[in-house]
């Protein structure tokens, strides 16, 4: 038994790669259903703008999970797995944690200390959790994630890792600022409802911007955000007419395919567009064709171009990198100990067991011949041989979990079972130890 991580990120795949791979909410939990009809024991699918990973525990008796996992990403992608592996990688077992717990800390983010990854992947892990797509995370991964989310606390509480404005929705703020300097007197609009177009609305309002609009393909869905945030909503076939009348437009939707094409761009500036427009396109699957920025007067940016805006903050957030890494070692050896120790706790079950069967029968036997004790005695008794068998049992019990962790869980289980006899030894009726196979 083992862990595999099956993805592709910003760190092995362009824009236009990584968009192939993205799996919204609905189709991430389809996902997890299919790789549960496959026999996979637990698995969660994060997929965000930057990355596409499926976390996977690979029982001994499916060790080809991983290609399992790696050929459904293919294929969603619509690509050959040939083609698939330049950007794809795998990492397995203690690499694995690492990456995820990297991944929850914002250490290996397009933007150093970005905030929104540790939501992103907590979303996914409940999402596996949950009993819609049959429960596709058990006591491994629920672990392992766990503790990844507990570990990204703790460097968000305890780094100023996340100081400074440097994620994507307030790059592309900071961006508007370099190209329009104040925003105040601007008009915007931000396509999009959800988490990254909120944050997105409510920084433009931070910079006083207050002609502000906003449009969803889901028309109540916008006016149930404008309604909360103070703006205005504008139905979503509208866009021609307010795109001619911004400055800035946000794009942050979930749309599987482009949302803003040349041809709104142009029916929207009929007669030649006068001002700039600044198009900051936030969204993977990206939700403006790339020809867009060919138009006269208008400026695109993706979330690529975004990562080159925040430089500056990034050099003061690499100083608390150090201590980010220290935090995450920890987590990463306090769950790996327990992982590796998981081998040894059927062995030292057996053993208690084993053990307890010979207290309580030799403590019948001799409170047998000692029938003039009172039931105080007996008592005393009792607890006399329970401690003595917690002190002797401690050490053995103590060095079997420390060999998992260091990796010797193999040689050192063979030898305690063969020390204690475990595979071949059963109780008598008296308390005797005796050859023959234990009853189970």
């Amino acid at each position: 038994m083992g862990l595999a991580i099956v993805g592709v990120s910003h760190r092995t795949a362009p824009l236009e790669v990584r968009e192939r791979f993205v799996l919204d909410a609905q189709a991430s939990a389809n996902a997890l259903r299919q790789l549960a009809a496959t026999g996979c024991s637990e698995a969660v699918l994060v997929s965000t703008c930057n990355r596409t990973e499926l976390y996977l525990r690979v029982p001994d008796a499916q060790p080809e999970a991983p290609t399992l996992g790696a050929r459904f990403l293919s294929d969603h992608a619509g690509m050959n797995e040939h083609e698939a592996e330049r950007y794809l990688y795998t990492l397995y077992d203690e690499a694995a944690v690492e990456h995820l717990f990297r991944v929850v800390s914002s250490l290996d983010s397009m933007i150093l200390g970005e905030a929104q990854i540790q939501g992103q992947v907590k979303s996914a892990y409940e999402r596996a959790a949950g009993a819609d797509v049959g429960f596709t995370v058990g006591p491994v991964l629920a672990r392992m994630f766990e503790s990844a989310l507990r570990v990204g606390g703790r460097v968000r509480s305890e780094t100023r890792l996340g100081t400074g404005a440097a994620s994507i929705p307030s790059a592309a703020i900071e961006l508007a600022r370099k190209i329009f300097g104040a925003l105040k007197d601007r008009r915007a609009l931000v396509l999009g409802a959800g988490e990254m177009a909120e944050l997105t609305m409510e920084l433009l309002r931070g910079e006083g911007v207050h002609d502000l609009l906003v449009s969803s393909r889901t028309e109540a869905r916008a006016r149930e955000v404008a309604s909360r945030l103070g703006v205005v909503a504008v139905a979503f076939e509208r866009l021609p007419a307010v795109i001619g009348d911004v400055d800035i437009l946000v794009s942050a939707t979930a749309a599987p395919h482009p949302v803003i094409d040349r041809g709104l761009i142009d029916r929207a500036h009929i007669g030649g567009r006068k001002r700039p427009l600044l198009i900051l396109d936030i969204a993977l699957p990206r939700d403006v064709e790339p020809v867009v920025g060919e138009a006269p007067n208008v400026f695109l940016y993706d979330i690529d171009d975004l990562s080159q805006v925040v430089e500056g903050t990034l050099e003061r957030r690499r100083s608390e990198v150090a201590v980010a890494e220290s935090i995450i070692a920890d987590g990463v050896r306090e769950f790996w100990h327990w992982y590796r120790g998981r081998n040894v706790v059927p062995t030292i079950r057996e053993l208690r067991g084993w053990a307890e069967q010979v207290r309580e029968a030799e403590t019948r036997r001799a409170l047998q011949s000692l029938p003039h004790l009172s039931a105080r005695d007996h008592a005393a008794i009792e607890a006399l041989t329970r401690q003595l068998l917690a002190k002797v049992l401690h050490s053995p019990t103590t060095r079997l979990r420390e060999s998992a962790a260091e990796g010797r869980d193999a040689q050192v289980l063979e030898v305690a079972r063969y020390l204690f006899a475990l595979d071949d030894t059963v109780l008598g009726s008296n308390g005797d130890a005796h050859g023959g196979k234990r009853e189970q």
